[in-house]
C-alpha cells in the first residue's frame, strides 16, 4: 500500500507545491513592488507627481511591500504534506 501511495500522491504533492510557489510569486511579487516604488520616485523627481500624490503612493506601496515580504517569509518554508 505504501508503494501505491507514493506513486499516486507524490506527483500530486509536487504539483501542489509548484502551484503554491507560482501563486506566491504572482501575488507577492516583491521586485514588482520595488519597481513601482522606483517609478513613483522617478515621476515625482520629473515633476509629474505632486507632493501629496507621491507621498500617498509611496506609503501605499511601502505598506504593500511590507505585507508581501512578511507573507512570503511566513509561507516560503511551508510544504504541502500528505499524512496517513
Amino acid at each position: 500500500m505504501i508503494v501505491v501511495d507514493d506513486l499516486l500522491f507524490r506527483p500530486i504533492v509536487g504539483v501542489a507545491n509548484a502551484l503554491r510557489a507560482a501563486a506566491l510569486d504572482e501575488l507577492y511579487d516583491v521586485e514588482a513592488i520595488q519597481d513601482e516604488i522606483a517609478e513613483n520616485r522617478l515621476l515625482y523627481e520629473l515633476g509629474e507627481r505632486s507632493d501629496e500624490e507621491y507621498e500617498r503612493t509611496r506609503e501605499e506601496l511601502e505598506a504593500e511591500l511590507d505585507v508581501a515580504l512578511e507573507v512570503r517569509e511566513w509561507l516560503s518554508g511551508g510544504r504541502v504534506e500528505v499524512k496517513a
